[in-house]
């Protein structure tokens, strides 16, 4: 196997994912390229009707495995316009620590995108003595928008009304040492790990000894994505997401992360214990780790009452829900895990 070529295509695939606005309920475009994508690889996907995509990269019919991962992001909309012709925020999931200044795309429902940044109100240093006053979404933040607006009429005759989508640009860039920076990698790290997996399936020509399914989801990051969308007869789940990097664990970037416990509980021993054993025989630069504040399209669909074993796998990220960070050997990792794990039908019958 070529592991830097299909590096390569997958970095190249995560770049083009990031440049795509697909925050939860707003991931058509998204979706639209990952159809493209799949069936340019020879694969036939279909969009799910309440959202995401499908596609079974093939296999023996037996065990069937199904493949999560989430190509929708984090976002904020519009709650209101100001009399000054600026914009209310209310947020779905961001740290204000980490998107003021930031540049947005304001996408209305009729009417196009603009431009626009993220900023304190009266941001000026030469003219508010209280610009390190605490930052509140409801009080003195505010999105001021490229446009010659100064009221309220001026910013609605653009088209721009309350529940339009505030998506943040990702800021993408790859380093001379291999760190990927940029907005997004969760998850568009891992939905990019599953198109290079489907391309090495085909190109190298597979015969996978389980059925193998994937299912990009996008409504992860409101906790919905993995209700649905699943084949009745799946008998096992693994979400590929990110792998958590922090204080008290031992993933790094550079490494694929295999989750043993988030706050849903712990994922099941059998399948943790076959990724571990994968990785092993792989050699791979792996780490298992408890993920404190977390939960994953897999957990999602445990309680919903999808009777499947579940685990959890990812590139190790590092400042998830902010401006994060992966290394292209955290990509490869993960790619080589999708590859080894699925290289045997790993299932423990009962």
């Amino acid at each position: 196997m070529d592991i830097e070529r299909y590096r390569d295509y997958i970095a190249a695939q995560l770049e083009a994912l990031v440049g795509i606005d697909s925050p939860s309920g707003f991931a058509s475009e998204a979706e639209q390229y990952l159809v493209e994508e799949f069936t340019r690889l020879g694969y036939e996907p279909k969009r799910l009707n309440k959202g995401g995509v499908f596609v079974s990269v093939g296999g023996k019919d037996t065990h069937p495995l199904t493949l999560l991962a989430h190509a929708d992001t984090l976002c904020a909309v519009v709650r209101s316009i100001k009399p000054t012709g600026r914009l209310a925020i209310s947020n779905i999931n961001f740290h204000m620590n980490s998107v003021e200044t930031e540049n947005v795309h304001v996408h209305t429902r009729f009417d196009g995108a603009y431009e626009g940044t993220i900023q304190l109100v009266n941001p000026s240093v030469h003219v508010n003595r209280e610009v390190t006053a605490p930052r509140d979404f409801n009080t003195n933040v505010e999105v001021v928008l490229d446009e010659c607006v100064t009221t309220e009429e001026e910013t609605k005759a653009l088209g721009i009304r309350p529940g339009d989508i505030i998506a943040l640009e990702p800021r993408f860039r790859i380093t001379k040492s291999g760190y990927v920076k940029s907005r997004f990698l969760d998850d568009k790290a891992s939905v990019a790990c599953l198109l290079g997996f489907a391309k090495y399936l085909k190109e190298e020509k597979i015969e996978l000894p389980r059925r193998v399914d994937l299912l990009i989801t996008v409504f992860e990051e409101v906790g919905h994505g993995g209700a649905f969308g699943i084949p009745e007869d799946a008998v096992e789940i693994l979400s590929v997401d990110m792998g958590c990097v922090g204080d008290d664990l031992t993933c790094t970037e550079q490494m694929v992360s295999i989750c043993a416990k988030d706050n849903s509980g712990v994922y099941d021993r059998r399948v943790t214990n076959a990724l571990i054993e994968a990785a092993e025989e792989e050699g791979l630069k792996y780490a298992v780790d408890i993920y404190p504040s977390y939960s994953s399209d897999a957990s999602v669909a445990l309680r919903v009452g999808f009777n499947v074993r579940a685990g959890l796998i990812g590139p190790g990220v590092y400042a998830s829900h902010g401006y994060e960070r992966t290394h292209l050997d955290g990509l490869t990792e993960t790619f080589r895990l999708l590859c080894a794990y699925t290289a045997k039908d790993r299932f423990e019958e009962l």
